[in-house]
């Protein structure tokens, strides 16, 4: 089943061409590797399906619907769920009161939002520390809050921007294994943009290549890898799996 469909999306900030003409579809369950140079208009990409930027041109058609310029609290109630490149938690609230905003989303009912955003914290490994400020956590703790932020609004659909970023190579390890949880024991579709290609090429059933506001490639991880235009505009070499 397709639950995104993006349709020639086009967006412009005067004469810049963020995104030029990009079209995909994303399957129910599949987890997607969104990769390409800085600048190459893969957080804008986020941002207009998000709801978070309205495009110049193109459609977002999300489970048949219509999202195309609805503003992010619609398709966040609809179950899209988001991370952003740059964590910034509350850092004023507990570390549950975070994960409490994020299950608001969905319910208006506090006992109900309550378990569900204990219930996410317990999964990313911060439950032990609920009841902490949320300014007291480290960079790996606050990404995870970050995503429990996220999964607290029980999203079909999650957008990462960057999550891996700023990891040690063990935490980027665990995270793999909680991403991959996610997605295949919860079923929660994924599209994570990520810069570390050990990380994106091990997890993703698929990758998606921008360059200068185009989609240059898409595929299985393995022809990506090969692909000419790919190597020549980002990976520099051919990637060895």
């Amino acid at each position: 089943m397709i639950i995104l469909s993006v349709r020639n999306l086009v967006k412009c900030f005067g004469g810049l061409v963020a995104v030029n003409n990009v079209s995909f579809d994303v399957k129910k369950g599949e987890f997607i590797g969104l990769i390409g140079p800085n600048g190459a208009g893969k957080t804008t990409l986020f941002n207009l399906i998000c709801g978070y930027l309205k495009p110049d041109r193109g459609t977002v058609i999300f489970k048949n619907k219509n999202i195309t310029k609805k503003p992010p609290y619609v398709s966040a109630r609809m179950g899209i769920g988001r991370t952003f490149q740059i964590v910034s938690p509350f850092v004023n609230l507990t570390v549950l009161e975070n994960a409490l905003l994020g299950s608001l989303m969905k319910t208006s009912g506090v006992d109900e939002a309550r378990k569900r955003a204990i219930e996410t914290l317990k999964l990313v490994g911060l439950y032990d520390k609920r009841s902490l400020k949320a300014g007291s956590l480290n960079i790996a703790q606050r990404k995870r809050l970050e995503l429990a932020r996220a999964l607290a609004s029980e999203p079909d659909l999650l957008f990462l921007d960057e999550i891996l970023a700023g990891l040690n190579p063990v935490e980027i390890d665990e995270s793999l294994e909680l991403l991959r949880k996610i997605n295949k024991e919860y079923g929660i579709t994924v599209i994570m943009i990520e810069h570390i290609m050990r990380a994106v090429m091990r997890i993703s059933e698929r990758i998606i290549v921008l360059h200068e506001g185009r989609k240059i490639a898409d595929g299985p991880p393995t022809r990506v890898a090969d692909d000419e235009k790919v190597i020549k505009a980002y990976l520099g070499e051919r990637y060895v799996l």
